[in-house]
């Protein structure tokens, strides 16, 4: 029934190329991203209990571009993939700030700081706390000073709190893996924490991002025959554009996706984009991701 529904479908932009079994191959953060873009400088959420009392390699997606490395020059604004945690799975936001020479530091930094209200709100919590230091890129590894405890709360929650920094410094063309101590012998990459995704990634658009119609929905997903749903729904809950496309890997692997979805609304308010996966059992949405964003309205 699904294939019978496609001509009536938005214009849909297939992802390129197959990424491997698990990978999680969501590539580097976009950059020199507009102001209005992203949740920006917005007031942090209050630390949640699941966080610190100290209170988002393989080839880059053809979804995002290739970002400023850590020791790029002062000047102008960056674009940042933080990976925070959502129902104990890893979930990706972009935070636009300026630019500084030590961007893995300032990643680090709004990794411990945490989501936003709004992004606290759709319901991403943070586990990484204040004082992860790097100590050194080199040959593509990045060695870390984590404060004492970093460890604590149990080894689902450390493997969390690990997998939001490799995710987080993997975005930076000159770090393949981390390193959690200068001595560490094992360093990890995204491919050790591949199944900490979810079976459907947003990596766009952003929590409390300004979109246009038609908004570009991008992300990976594991999901039956690689079809990825998408619908985008006004303030009151009314349904005002939809369409699908396919992951560029089926089941039983990962693959980029990317959908473009035109939209109706009269004016300029709150909204959702809201990504899927149709159940092949009995057509109800499953593996549901809600992203809140700002409607603007035609003109």
């Amino acid at each position: 029934m699904r294939r019978l529904l496609a001509p009536l479908a938005a214009v849909v932009v297939l992802a390129a190329g197959c990424a491997p079994a698990r990978t999680g191959t969501l590539g580097p953060a976009p950059v020199g991203a507009s102001p209005t873009g992203g949740a920006t400088a917005t007031p942090r959420a209050p630390a949640p209990a699941t966080t610190t009392p100290s209170r988002r390699p393989p080839p880059a997606s053809p979804t995002t571009t290739v970002p400023v490395a850590p020791d790029g020059p002062d000047g102008g604004t960056i674009t940042l993939q933080l990976w925070f945690v959502r129902d104990g799975k890893l979930a990706p936001t972009r935070r636009t700030l300026p630019a500084t020479v030590a961007t893995s530091r300032l990643a680090l930094t709004e990794l411990a700081a945490g989501p936003s209200r709004a992004e606290a709100a759709a319901g991403l919590t943070t586990r990484v706390p204040a004082g992860v230091q790097v100590v050194r890129i080199a040959d593509g590894v990045a060695a870390l000073a984590p404060p004492a405890g970093f460890d604590s709360g149990g080894t689902a929650t450390a493997r969390l709190r690990r997998a939001q920094v490799v995710w987080t410094l993997t975005q930076f063309p000159t770090v393949r893996r981390v390193a959690f101590t200068p001595t560490d012998g094992a360093p990890t990459g995204r491919d050790d924490y591949a199944d900490l995704l979810p079976a459907i990634v947003v990596t766009g658009p952003s929590v409390g991002e300004r979109v246009t119609s038609p908004v570009t929905v991008t992300g990976s997903a594991e999901v039956f025959e690689a079809t990825v749903s998408v619908r985008v729904l006004a303030a009151d809950g009314r349904e005002v554009g939809t369409s699908f496309t396919t992951a560029a890997c089926g089941s039983g692997c990962r693959g980029d996706y990317r959908a473009t979805v035109g939209y109706r609304v009269a004016v300029t308010g709150p909204g959702t984009v809201e990504v899927y996966e149709v159940s092949a059992r009995d057509g109800s949405r499953i593996n549901v991701v809600s992203v809140p964003v700002v409607l603007v309205a035609d003109r």
